[in-house]
């Protein structure tokens, strides 16, 4: 999965004991399973964009499993459809690949077979809606978007403002976690505007030391302090015409503060040892981890530099706010990786993308490169009971967590025993009961909050067992 939603299995087959085999044991593998009757009810459920794979019986009344698969490849040549039957011959089994079929597996057959089939069309399924996205991303010039990857609404708002932005000449506060990739959007406002062809000087406040922090700024003239023999321009000065980035800015000294609130308001700097006044044209970005306005209330900040800074602030969410796009971001990680490293990029089944978004990731982004540094150098193919251990008791950077969406213990499921499968199923009742709850069994801003269709919550309800507060329509 890499945020196009959860992946589905659709089944179709008219013999309703061995469809509900096929599909317990597929579902004891970890894979969602839609069953279909007949393949009329399919064709209403799959789409160019479904992250989705197609198995089905050949011989059925109606519309059977030839015609099935001449229908679904016209809504999209390369969703893979998988055909079973009892009664195939050579002649079958060619007129089916022919035709477009992804495999053909005869009866009888191992779920475990039919499992590999599945698994390994849908990690082709995942590519090419993969490299769908990156074509259009690429088609549509938005190169911010290979910067800020992701398709959830927080994200998708973030490029916006930036863009909105990008051409303006307005001041920016950048509030984020660590990791998040506040310099990214820092970048991004000065790449996507007028200033593009001038300087970005990125300053990490924090990393100075506070007795040249002053003459890293601002700059100074030959004798202007021990050690100063020769004239040296500042970051500022260096950056004029374009943007300084100022990261951590909470960590500047407070006398250097109400300097830079004045260069700040006026444009104006002088380099330390000279009275002679520089102009400046440049847009300040400053970025920070905390909160600023208590910062201030309790002296550790100027509150005129913050109400000065705080024009427009934009927000970076956290991972653990956008889970749909940690896999997507984990496979563009991976890809930048792989051209590092260059070693290809290994097979990732469907228990390993869960997992990923199942975790808080404490250190954002730069902790998820990190991940995928070591998974593309094959130092890394999953989260161990260790690991799941610290995070689930409030410790330690690796793992799982329950309670990552609200749902403190997860109904004891999720983190206890079982298969894989069990787990899983428990953490998804337990997520979709905590929201239900939290909306008072209302469906509509359920499916909303958790970023799924009505159908696709309906489908999970009824799977699950969950009682709702409203009746589920047909």
């Amino acid at each position: 999965m890499t945020g196009f939603g959860e992946p589905s299995v659709h089944l179709v087959d008219d013999d309703d004991d061995l469809r509900d085999a096929l599909c317990q044991g597929l579902e004891l593998e970890g894979m969602p399973v839609e069953l279909h009757k007949d393949g009329s009810t399919l064709l209403a459920r799959i789409s160019h964009e479904a992250y989705a794979v197609v198995v089905s019986d050949i011989r059925m009344p109606g519309l059977d499993g030839l015609e099935l698969l001449k229908s679904a490849l016209a809504i999209d040549p390369t969703l893979p459809v998988i055909l079973i039957t009892g009664h195939g011959d050579v002649q079958m089994a060619v007129d089916a690949m022919r035709a477009g079929a992804y495999d053909f597996i005869e009866k009888p057959f191992s779920v475990s077979r039919l499992h590999a089939v599945v698994e390994r069309a849908l990690e082709k399924r995942r590519l090419v809606l993969e490299n769908r996205i990156l074509r259009s991303t690429l088609d549509d010039g938005d190169e911010l978007a290979l910067r800020l990857v992701g398709r959830t609404p927080g994200i998708q708002r973030l490029r916006q403002q930036i863009h909105a932005l990008s051409d303006t000449d307005v001041d920016v506060l950048v509030l984020g976690e660590t990791g998040t990739g506040k310099e990214v959007v820092a970048r991004g406002l000065h790449e996507c505007g007028s200033r593009a062809k001038k300087n970005f000087v990125a300053i990490n406040c924090a990393a100075l030391p506070a007795d040249i922090i002053e003459s890293e700024l601002f700059g100074h003239e030959p004798g202007a302090f021990t050690g100063a023999a020769k004239l040296r321009i500042g970051k500022l000065e260096h950056a004029d015409g374009g943007t300084i980035f100022l990261d951590e800015i909470e960590s500047m000294p407070l006398d250097l503060q109400a300097k830079l609130l004045r260069a700040i308001e006026t444009r104006v700097i002088e380099r330390l040892g000279s009275n002679r006044p520089i102009p400046l044209d440049v847009r300040f970005v400053a970025a920070t981890k905390t909160d600023l306005a208590e910062a201030g209330r309790t002296g550790r900040f100027r509150s005129d530099l913050y109400y000065r800074l705080n024009v427009v602030t934009l927000t970076i969410p956290p991972l653990r706010d956008r889970r749909e796009d940690v896999p997507l971001l984990f496979f563009h990680l991976a890809r930048e990786a792989r051209a590092r490293f260059r070693r290809e990029i290994p097979a990732v089944d469907h228990g390993l993308e869960m997992q990923l978004m199942r975790r808080d990731w404490p250190g954002n982004v730069r902790e998820l490169r990190n991940y995928a540094d070591r998974f593309v150098l094959g130092m890394w193919s999953g989260f161990d009971e260790g690991e799941a251990t610290a995070t689930s008791n409030g410790g330690g950077a690796g793992g799982l967590r329950a309670g990552a969406t609200g749902v403190e213990g997860a109904g004891g499921g999720a983190g206890g025993g079982g298969s894989l499968a069990d787990r899983l199923t428990a953490y998804e009742r337990a997520v979709i009961e905590a929201e239900l709850a939290r909306n008072g069994g209302a469906l509509r801003p359920t499916y909303e909050a958790l970023q799924i269709s009505r159908k696709g919550l309906y489908d999970k309800i009824r799977r699950l067992g969950i009682e709702s507060g409203e009746a589920l329509e047909d």
